[in-house]
């Protein structure tokens, strides 16, 4: 069974890149287009914030969410991961959990991640953008996913490519757990994380 990162470590973690970064919490606010009252509940271990509201944090701190696991998590480790070994971080929002399957090197090109999303779970409020390509395998269970303006009914095997800045939204509306493995190419870069601007009006 996984590692599972307690919410006061990650808010720890994400005051740590702040401060490191010498940004105050209303600059990180306006960089991830939310209220200092959210970043400030984040920090303090008091929300479990939906996964598109922790990639849109990570962006805003120019690290990608393999770095964020991988700081957080408090060391590299080897090259081989044991499922036993491996670090997750849970989001109540979601009703999800997100494990690391790799040490999440600096030096590595992918990064692939667990996502089991419970019945009901969801990755956010509305579709989202993403920097970076990504592609997606759904392991086990039946989730949709909302790919710009289509919708898409996916079951185990059914796999999916998804563009930089595409807008999307994993759902499961489903009795059951579902598991999908999404391995994301690293390069985007704090340039090309999305703006304010286009992500206005997304809530956590």
């Amino acid at each position: 069974m996984a590692a599972k990162l307690k919410q006061q470590v990650v808010g720890t973690h994400i005051r740590r890149l702040r401060k490191g970064r010498r940004m105050s919490l209303r600059a990180l606010a306006g960089e991830a287009d939310f209220s200092p009252s959210f970043i400030s509940q984040v920090e303090n271990g008091q929300v479990s914030p939906s996964i598109s509201s922790m990639e849109k944090i990570a962006g805003a701190l120019g690290v990608t969410m393999g770095e964020f696991f991988a700081a957080a998590a408090e060391g590299e480790g080897g090259q081989v991961v044991r499922a036993a070994g491996r670090a997750a971080i849970g989001s109540g929002w979601s009703s999800a959990e997100i494990e690391a399957l790799s040490p999440m090197k600096a030096s590595q090109k992918l990064e692939p991640v667990l996502i089991t999303l419970a019945p009901g779970g969801r990755s956010g409020k509305h579709p989202y953008p993403h920097p970076r390509e990504e592609f997606a395998f759904v392991l086990e269970g039946e989730v949709e996913l909302t790919l710009g303006p289509e919708r898409h009914v996916l079951a185990g095997g059914d796999a999916a490519m998804i563009l930089p800045k595409e807008l999307r939204l994993w759902e499961n509306s489903s009795a059951q757990a579902a598991r999908v493995l999404i391995v994301a190419l690293r390069g985007g870069t704090a340039d090309a994380a999305p703006t304010p601007g286009q992500l206005k009006g997304l809530s956590p």
